[in-house]
């Protein structure tokens, strides 16, 4: 049984929770803001799963007050939010939206008066449209846009922001986005999408002197989806895919973040899609951080499959019982050995957990409330998970839990939650769950 409690952990610690402005916004079409990627995606018939779009989402641009007294009734010392780009530069470039930028004002002024620290992501997927019709993130002059937004942003918001991480899961906006197809924009293109990753990691390193040199003792990082990667057998063939595979999975971002080339073995599989790299790229890839944001939910075991994609491997679903609405694994021991990985092999700068959540099939009782007891023990799992972590030599920031509310999950819709805080769809009415109790429990001590 999970027996961590918060006075194991240093005074400092961050406690959070994490959203993103085009999973709960809503207002997709007001006071300025213009589509994304994302918009056009889930317009297009069979891409959502019932048809879902993100249009009014958890109408959080309505409801800030109440959500922001949601955050302070958790407990939480902080506050991990991403701002929308085209609420802010609605062609990716070009004039300001002061609508926009008002909405952020608002929202980061009501967490400081409510004492808690605004941790901002940068981007968080939502490319404005006119950007992609432009050639999106497989287009260098993408990451130069992104540079310019980022300035933008942090002149308005940079003497109340400290911590500002650029990029959310470049994994998911550059390879589920334009190679897998599964996310936005939905191509079908490897050489497309290797560039695009280059590009964003650029983006990222050109972002962090406009940040410091607009906010004073800016705390500056990305947060990377990552993976503990498990053999699903002895077998050499299986041994040698789950380090291809790996390759692309986490050191293909690791690597040149933390001032190294891309790797070469991965370098070799690609062949002709590697991607074309400008001298001094890496250089400003790796710039140094102060953080690195670290999105954790579940191990993969790869097998070794000749057709299974440019490392010729697959995903082998783990013989579990412990599983999340998502049929993910609940394995918060691989949280730990993904930490001490992490740490060993590249010592970062302190650790943040920027994500780390669950969805179940949540409903309200007939008491009115919401018993998920599940999450609640899967987040307890994991706070232990990092206890251990801790204990073997890593540092660690913080810890946010994904998510605040439930939300427009991406191609899912709204068909799973992983929220602390249940949300209505029909009616926008809000009911803090079980697990978001039992979080501010634990933050009480």
């Amino acid at each position: 049984m999970p027996r961590s409690t918060r006075v194991q952990f240093p005074g400092d610690f961050r406690w959070g929770v994490s959203t993103s402005a085009l999973q709960i916004e809503g207002a997709s079409d007001i006071d300025g803001r213009r589509p994304s990627v994302w918009d056009t995606f889930a317009a297009e018939p069979g891409r959502i799963r019932n048809g879902d779009t993100p249009t009014r989402a958890c109408d959080h641009y309505h409801h800030l007050q109440e959500d922001l007294d949601l955050i302070k009734a958790l407990g939480v010392t902080a506050y991990r939010f991403s701002v929308s780009w085209p609420r802010i530069l609605p062609r990716g470039t070009g004039a300001v939206n002061e609508a926009g930028l008002a909405f952020y004002d608002r929202l980061v002024d009501g967490l400081l008066e409510r004492g808690i620290e605004p941790w901002l992501t940068l981007y968080h997927w939502d490319l404005p449209q006119p950007l992609e019709d432009a050639g999106g993130w497989p287009r260098r002059d993408t990451a130069l846009a992104f540079a310019n937004y980022a300035d933008v942003v942090s002149r308005r918001l940079g003497d109340r922001v400290k911590h500002w991480i650029t990029h959310n899961e470049p994994w998911c906006s550059t390879i589920k986005g334009y190679y897998e197809g599964e996310f936005a924009p939905g191509k079908r293109d490897l050489a497309a999408a290797i560039q695009a990753t280059h590009h964003v990691l650029l983006s990222h390193g050109l972002a962090l002197p406009v940040v410091r040199n607009n906010v004073a003792d800016a705390k500056c990082g990305i947060a990377l989806s990552l993976h503990p990667i498990h053999t699903a057998s002895d077998s050499e063939a299986d041994r040698l895919a789950a380090i291809r595979h790996d390759g692309l999975r986490n050191r293909w971002f690791l690597d040149p973040l933390h001032g190294r080339d891309y790797p070469k073995d991965v370098l070799r599989e690609l062949g002709t899609a590697a991607p074309k790299i400008v001298d001094g790229d890496l250089a400003i890839i790796a710039g140094q951080t102060d953080f690195l944001g670290i999105n954790y939910y579940f191990r993969e075991i790869i097998a070794d499959d000749p057709k299974g994609g440019p490392m010729r491997s697959r995903v082998v679903e783990p013989d579990a019982t412990d599983v999340t609405g998502f049929g993910w694994e609940v394995y918060p021991e691989g949280l730990t050995e993904l930490l001490q990985r992490v740490t060993r092999d590249y010592r970062p700068a302190p650790i943040a957990i920027t994500e780390n959540g669950a969805t179940y099939p949540d409903e309200i009782s007939a008491d009115g409330a919401v018993h998920d007891d599940k999450r609640a023990l899967y987040i307890h799992r994991h706070i232990d998970a990092l206890r251990a972590a801790m204990d073997g030599g890593v540092d660690l920031a913080g810890y946010f839990t994904w998510s605040l509310l439930d939300n427009f999950e991406w191609a899912e819709g709204y068909s799973k939650r992983f929220g602390l805080v249940h949300v209505d769809f029909a009616n926008q009415k809000r009911t803090m769950k079980d697990s978001g109790r039992w979080l501010a429990s634990f933050l009480k001590g």
